[in-house]
């Protein structure tokens, strides 16, 4: 059956007071539970220069977390995670309605990984980032809903000036201003030794593929891996709250489908 090792860490950075990073998972009880529900992990950044970014990013995480635990037993992932981050949204979006909350804006990014059998359903919104790591490569999973993000998939801006650019956080899509909001979601078929990092901007934009992947690719304990990521995100540049969810693919329960229905493959 399907097994993995996390860790995770979180920094509030050289400038910082407060971290409005967030990050929750879910992990099953039992096999039943790890087949009929699956794991989850998410990461998520209150949006800076926003009043309450913290509160933004809590809400989402514990909600998410607290939905699908509570989800029906063998729901498709690929469904009920986008449906779980709008969720998330409309919770966060009625933050500002409360009256301790009123007026006050409050916006977050979120990125979640579901996994099951032998299948990863990575769901993002934001520029809060999932990369896999496969033979000892790092790969990024999700694309930036950013402003120069979309510059640069229209050929308006280079990849080198989409990075260097003063304007490379604006979100053009982002948890809680709307009371609806599209995620972007990603289906990937997991190997034994994959290993999946979910951050926030703090990290990736300190780090190169390669930086993260080397750290990764060690063999040490996941939190030990996490720190890592932390701590060297930090001493390069430290200008913004940094968070690592490392979860590492140890083996996988290979599984077809029929009628929406998951069936052992013969060995």
């Amino acid at each position: 059956m399907l097994d993995i090792q996390f860790g995770q860490a979180s920094d509030f950075g050289k400038v910082r007071t407060n971290n409005e990073d967030a990050m929750g998972s879910f992990v099953p009880a039992s096999r039943h539970e790890a087949r009929s529900l699956g794991y989850l992990f998410a990461v998520a950044d209150g949006v800076g220069g926003m009043d309450l970014g913290e509160v933004a990013s809590a809400t989402a995480i514990s909600v998410l977390t607290a939905e699908f635990a509570k989800a029906q037993a063998g729901t498709m992932l690929i469904s009920l995670l986008p449906r779980l981050i709008q969720h998330a949204n409309a919770a966060v979006h009625d933050c500002t309605l409360a009256p301790e909350y009123r007026g006050k804006k409050m916006a977050t990014t979120i990125v979640a990984c579901a996994l099951r059998y032998d299948q990863a359903i990575i769901s993002h919104v934001g520029d809060s980032r999932c990369y896999l790591v496969r033979g000892g490569e790092a790969k990024q999973v999700t694309q930036d809903h950013t402003w120069v993000n979309e510059q640069r998939k229209m050929g308006l801006l280079s990849a080198a000036e989409a990075a260097e650019s003063e304007s490379r956080h604006v979100l053009i899509r982002s948890l809680g201003p709307e009371m609806f909001v599209s995620p972007e979601t990603t289906a990937i078929t997991m190997q034994s030794g994959d290993v999946f990092v979910l951050c926030s901007d703090g990290l990736h934009d300190s780090m190169s593929n390669s930086a993260i992947a080397a750290i990764v690719t060690q063999k040490k304990e996941m939190d030990v891996i996490a720190r890592e990521l932390v701590a060297k995100a930090v001493e390069i540049d430290g200008g913004d709250n940094t968070t690592a969810l490392v979860i590492r693919v140890r083996s996988v329960e290979q599984v077809g489908m029929y009628r929406g229905r998951p069936y052992r493959l013969p060995v």
